[in-house]
């Protein structure tokens, strides 16, 4: 019978358990940002500019925290004794993943640039693209665990879902900027509306990416 092998499963060598344990809480740190962002989100449609600001705050720290993290783990993988195409896919995984925490920041500042009030359209399509957001990290994370737990198929199929939230993330923005079209808004602001649209679906293009990786990680346990 062929041996199931799985690198985010070893749980075999202290180093290996140590690495481990640090890409889940980098996973669960990359999680923590997003669901700061959308808090900020949230603060910014209600007009709740000091919440807003704290929130783009928690933000900031939660992806410095995590770039902490992919700094300890691609050091320890760069000492690792695991086999070197195990060690070269999870330190791009690594990468990937602390790529979807770095622009979720990049959201977030932009966001704090944003002073004048928008019409109502125009919140819901942010609120709606962050929405996407919030649900593709988390099912990200679900596959993440099934496959940790070698739940092959489960991973799979919530790669697929977040598959399927990125190209309704493409959409989103096509509705989020045909609202900024038709809206009248100062040419900063239009402009910050407009890098905002482009970060958010730039966000659940991370997401994918990470996904894919499960993906291919997936397949090569079989």
């Amino acid at each position: 019978m062929k041996e199931t092998r799985n690198i985010l499963g070893w749980l075999g060598m202290a180093e290996e358990q140590s690495i481990l344990e640090d890409a889940q809480k980098h996973v669960e740190e990359t999680c923590k940002t997003v669901s700061y962002f959308s808090d900020a989100v949230r603060a910014f449609i209600q007009g709740d500019l000091s919440s807003r600001t704290t929130a783009i705050e928690n933000v900031r720290e939660s992806e410095h925290r995590a770039d902490i993290l992919r700094s300890k783990m691609v050091s320890q993988l760069s000492e690792s004794l695991l086999l070197p195409p195990d060690r070269e896919d999870l330190m791009h995984f690594v990468k990937t993943l602390d790529k979807i925490a770095d622009w979720t920041n990049s959201a977030a500042r932009i966001l704090g640039f944003i002073e004048q009030k928008l019409p109502q359209n125009v919140l819901k399509n942010i609120s709606l693209a962050t929405d996407l957001i919030v649900t593709s990290v988390s099912k990200l994370r679900e596959g993440i665990q099934s496959l940790s737990k070698n739940d092959l198929k489960k991973a799979l199929a919530d790669c697929q879902v977040v598959d399927q939230i990125e190209h309704d993330a493409d959409d989103q923005k096509k509705l989020l900027i045909e609202s900024l079209i038709h809206a009248a808004l100062e040419p900063v602001t239009f402009f910050l509306c407009y890098q905002l649209a482009e970060y958010l679906e730039g966000v659940t293009d991370k997401i994918e990416d990470a996904a894919d990786l499960v993906k291919i990680v997936a397949i090569k346990s079989k």
